[in-house]
């Protein structure tokens, strides 16, 4: 089993994005991997979901515990009418065999007798296990070198051990591509120093490993092994333990690459390590409470076995919080001047309950560790991981009367939160946007929750449709539903989970196009909204929407092992939109055209010719082919230089290279290979030969610049054969030739008689050197000859438009599908252009990621981030964020300029709200986890006694439609402002400096004909507002920065 298919290879398809987080040889070792999960609550039937999607061989589970009501509250696989009548694991089984194919799930009994059950196992965790089972089964597994965690959650808390025992190797540390940097300089003193290119920063940190490549001069560092570096500054570094003052004198050029060094590690056993714990800390502001979470940890057991009645202590209840808190410092498991009460407190009186979004955060991180013990990939925790969000329990903490179990589903969260939080979190109406990885989990945790059941709603909407590669990490879809539009199916399968939910899906995208279905009175009945969506753009427009429409936005992403989450909250914080990550820095494009050095620059290079080939220049084919005047028209506004070039890729396409077989398809990708990786490398170096020097006597062919060589064509040669085919089929595919399998037969006899053009040098040929050269080469004048040359071709091509193809098939470029020969194609041409340049050639499923931008993705992570979300949504609920307007209790929703009052009093109660709100950013690989307060909405001044935020704005609500006249007078009078300037999306409405006479015209207008007029909208009957921007000036004439208005106009 495992994740191999039945011939030994990985099932690309299916786990193509884990690949990118993982890699082959990780995956291979997991695919031959035994799990034993001891327990099935919350936490393990996450941690066995997370592990089964990631794809190991087998994972047997084992829990002989009946199913209870409190369970439904975390464990997603089990429903009420299991309570009381089967096990845990036999109720999880079944669906735990559905997630993946390829991996075996196995249920045994008895964990009395775990040594029967240890037989060819990787892993053993134990979850939700009293302490003394896990000393025992920690000693039995490092017995047998079984690598084990341990891992619970007791009400707010979770807790992670891990132990893999005394020599565990790493095989990398942090998982990130090994980073490589061209060299300027080396030194032969001691310790010698690396100098690398200006403006390439070499990335390294110091105890990394490096080796050398293509120095000259002191050609003997190309040999060496590794060696260990200490950096000096970004473009410096010195070599360890390494005497190179024999070497030969360096002249120029040279890589320096990281390389990946194994890693031996020690882990201290479960009962050492009690005593003197190795924990990571999670929280640098919970640092304090460390040692009262891991004490409470320790002695929860034995208090509930000191207790009369041998129960946890009651949920709720101050008595049996304050009894715990002094047992702790009784047994010497922490001193009284260390603990903090607060914590062990609330560990007690929230013991009972359980938490699907803190079953979903341990889960994957205990899940990501039990792949780093399989795998060796990524550095384990060292020891201990401890997890809170006390800040979530209601102020004051609920009742004991509050939290008594009514028999329910959500009893394990009731028995934390209380009864009256529980029918807040059903009242909820929620909105989720996307339906994807985060989408799923979400939904899964809503579920578990109960938001919006009963009494509420969930929205979620999604258009795009299931793939086979979303299977591995959106766990609610299988084969099935393979095609199938993702929301509908998320909501069904939710559904299923928990019956009482209310969920309406849909398949709209959400943007400006669809404000008609997501209309006004939509985002008003919200009690908030979920982003799960993974580009830019969209959360950009669901951003602006939350803050118009005053809405919190829980925001969140992940990105392999790296997960982040943002809150949102009206008059609290700043928008996702107002701080931006830098731009990705683009490839210059004479380095793609001429200078590569990069394979990430070849593979660029590689996809854009794809464009270019396949696609765009047949878009352009069929567009002229429909009005050919018209074509050359819109084109010659690109200047006369584009207009040529489009013509004579047309004229090429539909008259000199037109192909009617297969055999012209591979005649014509022959010659483009020639043309592609011969003549024009040929052409290069006629015009910079390698010996050449600037103008500074500096070889031209130094630096980031690599001499480049031709490369004649192998029929034995695989890449250069895959280009053919690949190139030939794509070709094929526009003009709608087939290709049959006796065509590949004939392809060598095809090849050999194809007539290739021998190069000639182009003399007096310009070629840019860098982007300002190729712009000023762009703007020369046409000549007189280029109008004719336009005539010409157009002449000739319209004098065959009858005998010409019609509808010619443009290619988009499509990664997921390995029988398309794009992927193929651009690998090829990649690689075969970065053995022109003496670049590294990178594989077909490198390429792939680079020239698809795959996002690489995994479970766990994924997991994690969508429990920090939903935390972070009872925080919400908590501060009342979730109320409705009519509600709303605390969340300030007055129309400015009166919120915006300077207040002392106020600023410290936002700064107290801020301090409950948790933004998070984490890398399981490392492991790192940051928490922070979010950033508060950044003040304006308006004036001494008004500040505004991105929250403001001034409501306008007349009563009726007010003239243009009336508007200005009600701004001079109410707010001391004089209007200057009046916009209206980018149309200007009014400004003070027009004619005197438009002006008289316009001020007895009303704002709405003024906007129908002048700004030529179209005022739908279903609108009731305007948007306006004002620029405006106090009395004193300044300047002054104000808040943008929302005028009704309509009643």
């Amino acid at each position: 089993m495992g994740e191999m298919d039945h011939g030994g290879e990985i099932d690309e398809a299916l786990y193509s994005r884990q690949l990118y987080v993982m890699g082959h040889e990780a995956q291979k070792r997991m695919a031959t991997a035994r799990v034993l999960v001891v327990g099935m609550t919350g936490i393990g039937v996450e941690i066995a979901k997370n592990i089964v999607l990631a794809g190991v061989r087998e994972v047997v589970i084992l829990d002989d515990t009946p199913v209870s009501m409190p369970d439904l509250a975390s464990q997603f696989y089990l429903s009420e009418s299991y309570c009381g009548v089967v096990s845990r694991a036999e109720a999880s089984w079944k669906q735990l065999s559905s997630l993946n194919p390829y991996v075996k799930i196995s249920k045994v009994s008895g964990k009395d007798s775990l040594v029967a059950h240890l037989e060819e196992v990787a892993v053993v965790v134990s979850v939700d296990q009293p302490l003394s089972f896990d000393l025992m089964a920690d000693a039995r597994c490092r017995e047998r070198d079984i690598k084990f965690i341990a891992t619970s959650s007791i009400g707010l808390f979770g807790r992670i051990f891990n132990d893999f025992g005394q020599d565990f190797v790493v095989l990398d540390a942090d998982g990130e591509e090994c980073k490589y940097v061209m060299i300027a300089a080396v030194t032969s003193g001691s310790p010698p120093v690396v100098t690398c290119l200006d403006e390439h920063r070499h990335g390294f940190q110091t105890g990394d490993f490096v080796k050398f490549s293509e120095v000259l001069g002191m050609e003997e560092l190309n040999g060496i092994p590794p060696v260990q570096i200490v950096v000096t500054g970004p473009y410096t570094f010195t070599l360890k333990d390494i005497d190179i003052s024999s070497f030969s004198d360096y002249i120029r050029g040279g890589v320096a690459s990281q390389v990946k060094m194994p890693k031996k590690i020690s882990f201290k056993s479960l009962e050492d390590s009690l005593k003197e714990p190795d924990m990571i800390v999670s929280d640098f502001a919970k640092f304090d409470r460390l040692s009262t979470v891991h004490a409470s940890f320790r002695g929860f057991e034995g208090f509930v076995k000191s207790r009369p009645d041998g129960i946890p202590p009651r949920p709720g209840n101050s008595e049996d919080a304050e009894s715990f808190s002094a047992y702790l410092v009784s047994q010497n498991l922490i001193e009284d001047t260390n603990i903090i009460k607060s914590v062990s407190d609330c560990f007690a009186r929230t013991s009972q309950g359980s938490l699907s979004p803190m079953a979903a955060v341990i889960g994957g991180v205990a899940g990501q560790e039990v792949l780093k013990a399989i795998s060796g990939k990524f550095m384990p925790i060292m020891q201990y991981f401890y997890f809170d969000c006390t800040e979530a329990l209601p102020e004051p903490p609920p009742s004991e009367e509050d939290c008594r179990p009514q028999n329910c589903r959500y009893d394990g969260q009731i028995m934390i939160f209380g009864a009256s939080f529980q029918e807040k979190i059903s009242q909820l109406n929620y909105f989720l946007v996307g339906a994807g990885a985060i989408g799923c989990e979400m939904l899964k945790n809503w579920a578990m929750m109960g938001v919006g059941a009963k009494k509420g709603k969930i929205v979620v909407t999604d258009m795009d449709r299931i793939e086979k590669s979303n299977l591995s990490r959106q766990f609610l879809f299988r084969d099935s539903d393979i095609g199938k539009p993702k929301s509908l199916a998320a909501a069904h399968a939710a559904k299923q989970m928990n019956p009482e939910l209310i969920i309406e899906a849909f398949l709209d995208r959400v943007g400006p196009e669809t404000e008609s279905v997501f209309d006004d009175k939509f985002w008003e009945s919200l009690s908030g909204v979920c982003n799960a969506l993974d580009n830019i753009q969209a959360r950009l427009y669901v951003d602006q929407r939350c803050v118009y429409f005053r809405k919190s936005l829980l925001e969140s992403g992940t990105l392999g092992t790296k997960g982040n989450v943002q809150i949102i909250v009206p008059h609290l914080t700043e928008s996702y939109g107002s701080s931006r990550d830098p731009p990705e820095k683009s490839i210059p494009i004479c380095t793609l055209k001429n200078f590569p050095y990069q394979i990430e620059h070849t593979i660029q290079w590689a996809r854009d010719y794809f464009e270019g080939t396949f696609r765009t220049s047949f878009d352009d084919v069929n567009v002229f082919l429909d009005n050919p005047d018209q074509f050359v028209e819109d084109t010659r506004k690109s200047g006369p230089g584009a207009t040529i070039s489009k013509l004579e890729a047309i004229y090429d396409a539909l008259l000199v290279d037109r192909p009617t077989s297969a055999d012209d398809c591979f005649s014509w990708a022959r010659n483009t290979f020639e043309n592609l990786f011969s003549s024009s490398i040929k052409q290069l170096i006629h015009t910079f030969p390698h010996d050449m020097l600037d103008s500074h006597g500096i070889p031209f062919w130094s630096g980031t610049k690599r001499a480049p060589s031709p490369i004649q064509f192998d029929p034995n040669d695989a890449t250069h054969m895959d280009f053919i085919v690949s190139a030939a089929s794509l070709r094929a595919v526009n003009f709608g030739v087939q290709i049959s399998q006796s065509d590949m037969s004939r392809l060598p006899q095809i090849l050999e008689s194809t007539m290739v053009s021998e190069f000639v040098p182009k003399v007096g040929l310009k070629i840019a050197t860098t982007d300002a050269e190729a712009q000023a080469l762009s703007e020369v004048p046409g000549a007189e000859s280029d109008e004719t040359r336009i005539g010409e071709i157009l002449s000739q091509l319209k004098s065959h438009l009858e005998e010409m193809p019609k509808n010619l098939v443009p290619i988009e470029f499509e990664k997921d599908d390995d029988t398309n020969h794009h992927v193929d194609f651009v690998t090829s041409c990649s690689n075969l252009r970065a053995m022109n340049y003496s670049i590294e050639p990178a594989d077909r499923h490198r390429t792939k990621r680079i020239a698809g931008k795959i996002i690489p993705a995994i479970a766990t992570t994924t997991a994690f981030v969508t429990g920090l979300v939903c935390i972070e949504l009872y925080k919400l609920i908590k501060l009342g964020y979730t109320d409705r307007p009519s509600e709303r209790i605390m969340a300030d929703s007055r129309s400015f300029p009166s919120v915006s009052l300077p207040s002392p009093d106020a600023d410290k109660e936002k700064e107290k709200l801020l301090s409950v709100l948790k933004n998070g950013f984490a890398n399981l690989a490392l492991p790192f986890f940051g928490f922070s307060e979010p950033v508060a909405a950044p003040k304006r001044e308006m004036s001494k006694e008004c500040r505004w935020t991105i929250w403001d704005r001034f409501e306008i609500e007349p009563g009726h439609d007010m003239t243009l006249q009336e508007f200005l007078d009600l701004f001079e009078v109410v707010y001391h402002l004089q209007i200057v300037l009046i916009s209206c999306g980018v149309s200007i409405l009014y400004s003070s400096f027009v004619p005197s006479k438009k002006l008289q015209e316009r001020l007895p207008m009303t704002m709405s004909s003024i906007a129908e007029t002048v700004g030529k909208f179209q005022l739908s009957p279903q609108q009731n507002y305007l948007i306006l921007e004002v620029c405006c000036s106090d009395e004193t004439g300044a300047d002054v920065e104000v808040p943008y208005i929302r005028y009704r106009f309509r009643y």
